[in-house]
């Protein structure tokens, strides 16, 4: 299985939580180098804790289940 898939199915576990205060997150990129690039959307694009989901949730859960995760950027 691929990063990209790898970090899809991750993506889809933290997606319902995100879901139910009404925003999402897409998947852009992850390149080989562990940066997985992402997009929120809904009212988590436009949320002031954003930042902080994306961060402590997101980022962590990643880097916990997928190791060659390094970094997530929200654009």
């Amino acid at each position: 299985m691929s990063l990209k898939q790898r970090v899809e199915e991750v993506l889809d576990q933290v997606r319902p939580t995100l879901q139910a205060d009404g925003g999402d997150i897409e998947l852009l990129d992850v390149s080989e180098d562990g940066i997985v690039k992402v997009q929120l959307t809904g009212a988590c694009g436009s949320c002031p804790f954003s930042t902080m989901t994306l961060k402590h949730g997101v980022e962590a859960r990643l880097k916990d289940m997928i190791p060659e995760v390094k970094e997530v950027l929200s654009i």
